[in-house]
């Protein structure tokens, strides 16, 4: 390895030094669907003057930060939440008198980007800070409600013309040299019990802290390295039951206050009968990151697969399970953008085989992460009549101009929908989660041992899903008690997604009065109404969990129109009022009694963040580091960057790229398949079935056509072969089936019989009903 990238590697500070965070301690208390989080910075200063000690973290972009404290030699500091130009000036007036100070705010270029300022750290001295916030709860296909405290930070691309992200000034370290360690133990609560909890980390044994197993708790493995995400995943029982949550007012809160008054919340579960047969309209529209990051690992184990790989496999799955009669395109993006086709094209046999072979072609060879460009071209080509235009997007989420994005997708959201997919630990989530947000879509992450196929397959299905009609929220309430949503009415309702509402009740809220509210809407004509009856007496004690979360809640839909000053000024105004950050304002603390005033501005130490991003995009001279080689990188983008010239980067040792991983068997049969969702007889499907390439000598009906009798083989073949991945091939299974319905006529159930002797299988005919 050159001496040039020996010298990249290893920095502590910009001088050599070290850093001063010495590490973090978490508590999370998990009560239902919602946690709060407390998470204490620990740091000492270890050089012979004062330091201005910087950290820029990731925080989960649904994280509503309500506290922030310092405590220094025993003495604890609250701070204040102040208009973010005000709270800088607080702030650096007391550094420049040479008094103590400590600074929390979001970073003006994406709302999942924090930094914490502590400012003259004596040398030698220690410091605490300690930042609280709460967030709802994502729960998973498996019905797993999941924790995720981020802990990589990647650096964030940034368009040419446009301000860089802060991402693009912090040094980096490789994972093995990060200096600060994680302690975090977990608490979790939940009326119906808990079964198990599970964890992307090292845990302790799951401990249950009394008799009905209703609340447990776990802890991280002692000197666990914050080196990735940590993820928990909480199985409770009977965790898709609706429920409603309220929450008092505060007493003494202002006049006029989002605290002042009750707040509930509604978790609302919508059902109705799933269509058997699938929507023949549509235009879909896959958008692919080719940036170089996309040439990274899926996770840390030992060759696994690249993101872009993982893409390509997803995107040949998606393209098979589409029905015929749509139309489809796909747009890969990087420093520039590029599509399969001019505009969309019907779905056929030719279009599909066009598609496959041209995804086969693709590679992360496109620079950096620019979005708004290919979501511009598509907005502006003209859409098709009764085919509603489906956006899927799948990115690594390193992009800069989040905010941009998302009002640019909100100013088409009338015309679309989009489904959004963070692929690998550091993805945006400011960008997954807005852009699927105000295009009422669904989003999602891949990250650990996630595999990307079953979580966009089910977003695949509710793009087929009919759509759900004049969805409204009605009321039943005592006369004296008026209710003000916060929560916009759901415009998309999807099989098996929840669906969470916030409100205002003002009024006198009576312990024997009981309230009344449903969910109502519109399925292929048919009225569903969800109902839940509810005490008007709080359930929450001493807590403004659900006050701070529907303040959140707002300020999110505030912050998608920063456009309008009346928007930054309700933004302003929630803030102040519940106590919870935003992009407007920040929290800032002073120790007035600090030592002496100093004679200079304290320097500042940056304290590296956890990246595993390959894209490195940072300034001329100083490559960023990664915990996979730089060989992974893209040429195009490192050379863009200005980071390493050719020849350094060929001359990283060839042994740490890694090996090729074989196809796996299910991938090659589904590459397959027609666009019928039939199979054709060859030797290609033999070799993955085990069987003789003579199909015609093993099909019992000598009159059935050989495509019939191989799309039989196949669909045994998955059941009895690859069943646990259903989830993957379910759409292009019924394709499947109901072309052999159609063709196979009364030798089906010979056929199936036939086919399962010959496969060696047990698979019940019934699945072809």
């Amino acid at each position: 390895m050159s001496s040039e990238i020996k010298t990249c590697c290893g920095l502590l500070t910009p001088e050599n030094l070290p850093i001063p965070l010495q590490g973090i301690s978490v508590d999370v208390q998990v009560k239902g669907f919602v946690a709060d989080v407390s998470a204490t910075l620990k740091y000492k200063n270890e050089e012979e003057k004062a330091v201005e000690a910087v950290f820029v973290f990731p925080m989960d972009e649904d994280s509503a930060v309500y506290s922030f404290k310092a405590t220094v030699e025993g003495k604890t500091i609250v701070a204040d939440l102040q208009e973010k130009e005000q709270a800088h000036k607080t702030y650096d007036e007391a550094i420049n008198q040479g008094l103590q100070a400590f600074l929390l705010e979001e970073d003006e270029s994406s709302g999942d980007i924090f930094s914490c300022n502590v400012g003259n750290l004596l040398a030698g001295q220690k410091a605490e800070v300690t930042l609280s916030f709460v967030q709802e709860l994502q729960v998973e296909a498996d019905g797993a409600v999941r924790f995720v405290l981020p802990a990589v930070l990647n650096p964030r691309y940034t368009p040419k013309g446009q301000k860089p992200s802060v991402t693009m000034t912090l040094p980096e370290l490789p994972i093995s040299q990060i200096p600060y360690s994680l302690s975090l133990t977990a608490r979790f609560q939940s009326a119906y019990g808990i079964a198990k909890i599970e964890s992307s980390c090292d845990i302790t044994p799951l401990k249950y802290t009394n008799d009905d197993k209703t609340e447990a708790e776990v802890s991280l493995a002692e000197g666990h390295k914050f080196d990735r995400d940590v993820q928990l995943l909480a199985y409770f029982s009977e965790v898709t039951k609706p429920s409603v949550t309220l929450e008092s007012g505060i007493p003494d809160a202002g006049a006029g206050s989002i605290m002042g008054d009750a707040v509930v919340m509604l978790n609302f579960y919508p059902g109705f009968p799933e269509a058997q047969e699938q929507s023949l309209c549509g235009e879909f529209i896959f958008v692919v990151d080719r940036s170089g990051s996309m040439e990274c690992p899926m996770n840390s184990e030992p060759n696994a697969p690249m993101r872009i790989q993982s893409a390509k496999e997803t995107l040949v799955l998606l393209l098979k399970s589409l029905p015929l009669g749509c139309f489809f395109n796909i747009y890969g993006f990087g420093s520039n953008f590029e599509s399969f086709f001019s505009e969309s094209v019907e779905y056929t046999q030719q279009s599909l085989d066009d598609a496959v072979e041209k995804v086969n072609q693709m590679q992360a060879d496109l620079g950096g992460t620019e979005i708004l460009a290919p979501l511009q071209k598509i907005y502006k080509t003209a859409g098709r009549p009764d085919h509603p235009r489906q956006l899927f997007i799948f990115t690594d989420g390193e992009v800069g101009n989040t905010k941009e994005v998302i009002t640019e997708v909100q100013r088409n959201s009338h015309s679309h929908r989009c489904f959004t997919f963070g692929i690998g630990e550091g993805a945006s989530t400011a960008l997954i989660k807005g852009v699927s947000r105000v295009a009422n879509g669904t989003c999602d992450f891949i990250t650990g041992k996630d595999r990307l196929q079953p979580k966009v397959l089910k977003a695949l299905k509710c793009a087929l899903q009919a759509t759900v009609k004049d969805v409204s929220i009605k009321w039943t309430l005592p006369p004296d008690v008026e209710v003000t949503l916060i929560s916009q009415t759901p415009t998309a309702i999807f099989q098996g997604q929840r669906s969470i509402i916030y409100a205002v009740l003002k009024g006198k809220l009576k312990e024997e009065d009981e309230g009344d509210v449903s969910l109502q809407y519109k399925y292929k004509g048919e009225t569903f109404t969800n109902q839940l009856k509810f005490p008007l007496k709080s359930n929450a004690k001493e807590s403004s969990t659900i006050h701070r979360l529907a303040a959140k809640n707002l300020i999110s839909q505030l912050e998608s129109d920063l456009e309008s000053e009346e928007a930054k000024k309700r933004i302003l105004e929630t803030s102040l009022q519940s106590g919870v950050i935003s992009s407007r304002t920040a929290f800032v603390a002073v120790n007035k009694d600090s030592k002496a005033p100093l004679e200079t501005r304290p320097v500042q130490r940056f304290n590296p963040p956890v990246a595993l991003a390959c894209g490195m995009f940072g300034p001329p001279g100083l490559a960023y580091c990664a915990p996979v080689p730089m060989a992974l990188c893209s040429l195009d983008v490192v050379m863009d960057a200005g980071v390493l010239d050719t020849v350094s980067l060929l001359e990283v040792e060839k042994q740490n790229v890694p090996e090729k991983l074989e196809t796996p068997p299910l991938f090659r049969l589904i590459s397959l398949q027609n666009a019928d969702g039939s199979w054709k007889p060859g030797a290609d499907l033999a070799s993955i079935l085990g069987i003789s390439e003579d199909f015609q000598e093993s099909c019992p009906d000598k009159k059935m056509d050989l495509s019939v009798w191989a799309t039989i083989l196949a669909l045994i073949w998955l059941h009895s072969s690859c069943l646990e991945q259903r989830d993957e091939w379910e759409l292009l299974e019924s394709k499947a089936i109901a072309l052999v319905k159609a063709k196979a006529g009364s030798s089906l159930n010979a056929s199936i019989k036939a086919a399962n002797e010959l496969l060696k299988s047990a698979v019940d005919p019934k699945v072809f009903a």
